[in-house]
């Protein structure tokens, strides 16, 4: 039961290699066909990422007034 185990488990191993050498191949072929498209395409990208960063980026700022936390010379009653 070991020995079929061990070979189930090696055949694994190299089908897993083959499926990743394939993509590297492919990957390096559709790059090298296309790549005055994907050049091309680089400013509109950079272009679409700052709204796109701008709606991601500003998820953690409290803009609402009542679920801000009162800061801490507020609480002594001290200005600065």
């Amino acid at each position: 039961m070991t020995e079929q185990h061990d070979q189930h488990e090696q055949h694994g191993k190299r089908s897993h290699w083959v499926f990743i050498g394939f993509v590297l191949v492919a990957g390096f072929l559709l790059f090298t066909e296309h790549r005055a498209h994907v050049l091309g395409a680089l400013p509109y990208l950079l272009l679409l990422a700052c709204p796109l960063m701008h709606l991601f980026m500003h998820h953690g700022h409290r803009h609402g007034g009542a679920s801000r936390r009162p800061h801490r010379h507020d609480q002594d009653g001290e200005q600065p």
